[in-house]
């Protein structure tokens, strides 16, 4: 059995595992880092760790929309990092039967299909399983960190 947590961005429907997911927060906007990539908004403070956080939309080139009462961030491991999600909705948590996600369609090509775990159905609804640990390449996680240090003072 495989629990996802499923979620909304733009108008697309995603999942992520339930083991990776730490924590959902109420959006806030990040504070903002000097040079940093499009994709990485900025820094929250949670439970006294500085946690970068991603533009899920920007990441995987989706239309880009204003934060509503409904958005969250969605704090992922990482790897070994903690790393916040923008989400427009978080839905609910699902379970699958062992051997039910799918290898992820044709369409997906190139980047975009290296952060995909595959796609699952449920309840008639068609969710894109992303992949937490694949989420960010080892340069961008190089490039984050370095924002990070530079925010800290620590770099």
């Amino acid at each position: 059995m495989t629990q996802l947590v499923t979620f909304q961005a733009a108008d697309e429907l995603f999942a992520v595992d339930i083991f990776a997911v730490e924590r959902v927060l109420r959006h806030e906007a990040p504070r903002l880092l000097p040079n940093g990539a499009p994709w990485l908004l900025g820094v929250i403070d949670h439970g006294g760790r500085t946690i970068p956080v991603v533009d899920l939309r920007e990441r995987l080139g989706l239309p880009a929309v204003e934060a509503t009462e409904r958005a969250r961030i969605l704090v992922i491991a990482a790897g070994d990092a903690l790393v916040g999600m923008t989400v427009d909705v978080v839905h609910a948590v699902i379970a699958l039967p062992d051997g039910a996600l799918e290898d992820p369609p044709p369409i997906y090509r190139g980047l975009a299909r290296e952060y995909l775990r595959g796609v699952a159905r449920h309840a008639g609804r068609l969710f894109v399983v992303l992949d937490a640990e694949r989420l960010l390449t080892s340069a961008e996680r190089i490039e984050m960190e370095r924002a990070l240090r530079t925010e800290t003072g620590h770099g």
